[in-house]
């Protein structure tokens, strides 16, 4: 058994316990007092104007994409420094995922990678968070703006993150939450999307209500074709408790990233980069390996000593089917997946720990 966990759920079951209780014994599993309460609550927190629950960041990217009615024939930039989802949504709609490079240094797509790449065909944009991290999110948001391109940004890592005072979920035109057990707020699976455009707003009211707009005598008036993507009742008890103390874990992981950064920065590892005006809410604590150091055998050599670590995230373009399909290759990406080592961050993770390990693995060779 590992001695030290990638990760660890900032939530108890004392937590939810008499919530959960009170969600059995009024038999609302579903479309209860919580899950309006937890919509509510993210609008709040992120400053968006408008919340939809979904079951997962992929279920949300996939219905944003519906709803900008992009199909065959269309083509979305996506950030090609993520993980698979942030395409196979795209490629699911028939449209093709166009691979933009992302920055060394903040791993995030930048301008001058997304500029090149956009065409008449070009329907959406995705900007992924990388890892969390939302530098320069506000750079590609005001080329979007000038060009006419829907943004939608792929959050999934980085609720609680924000860039020149604006919280992800309000920055972008969509934004995609996720809430999984690797999130900082976990409701097992589950996730958002996030608007403040009104009429969009209305056409996510009905999709997502199995194409239901109000009553027709005693049932439901279904004005169109729609989807069943819920978060069911004890998931939004779960996201309200963590919801409250995000702020909190935010600073304490950005404390834990500053004590990791001091022992082995000089060993030569370089953290994730983060841009002027960012709270970055540190959801995977990534870092590139020295020169020369094979990552994959480091996160071998952890494992051994009973350290759990892994890559950082996926080149998409890099992936067998992605390569296959279109042959494109992105040198910044694919350098990235290769060099770059998320480590475990949570309450009373032993720092020093790892570190020292990280520092015996190296002098091992």
């Amino acid at each position: 058994m590992n001695q030290v966990r990638l990760m660890k759920p900032y939530i108890s079951f004392d937590e939810v316990e008499a919530d959960f209780r009170g969600v059995f014994e009024s038999g609302m599993f579903t479309r209860g007092q919580h899950v309006e309460a937890f919509r509510k609550e993210l609008a709040s927190f992120t400053g968006a104007r408008h919340v939809h629950l979904a079951t997962s960041a992929t279920t949300a990217l996939w219905v944003c994409l519906k709803l900008l009615e992009v199909g065959p024939g269309d083509e979305v930039v996506v950030s090609d420094f993520s993980f698979p989802a942030t395409a196979n949504v795209v490629e699911d709609l028939g449209a093709t995922p166009v691979f933009a490079d992302v920055s060394r240094e903040t791993y995030n797509m930048l301008p001058e990678t997304l500029e090149p790449l956009l065409t008449p065909r070009t329907k959406a944009v995705i900007f992924v968070d990388a890892l969390g991290n939302p530098s320069g999110v506000h750079a590609i948001s005001d080329l979007c703006r000038r060009r006419g391109i829907p943004l939608i940004e792929d959050a999934a890592c980085a609720i609680g993150s924000a860039e020149a005072g604006q919280r992800c979920g309000a920055i972008a035109d969509l934004t995609c939450l996720s809430f999984h057990p690797r999130k900082l707020l976990s409701t097992g699976e589950g996730g958002a999307i996030t608007t403040d455009n009104d009429e969009w707003a209305r056409w996510l009211d009905v999709k997502l209500a199995h194409g239901a707009r109000g009553m027709k005598g005693p049932g439901l008036d279904f004005v169109d074709y729609g989807y069943n993507f819920r978060l069911p009742e004890l998931q939004a008890v779960m996201g309200r408790k963590q919801l409250a103390k995000l702020d909190g874990i935010v600073d304490e992981r950005s404390r834990i990233r500053d004590r990791y950064r001091e022992r082995l920065e000089p060993m030569g590892f370089q953290a994730q980069g983060v841009g002027p005006g960012v709270r970055y809410n540190v959801q995977s604590l990534v870092f590139s390996v020295p020169d020369g150091q094979s990552r994959n055998d480091l996160i071998a050599a952890l494992k051994e000593r009973g350290i759990e670590s892994t890559l950082g995230t996926y080149a998409l373009s890099a992936t067998t089917y992605y390569t296959r399909r279109y042959g494109v290759s992105n040198p910044n990406a694919s350098w990235l997946e290769a060099n770059t080592i998320t480590l475990p961050c949570y309450e009373g993770v032993d720092v020093h720990l790892v570190c020292e390990a990280i520092g015996s693995c190296l002098a091992a060779g």
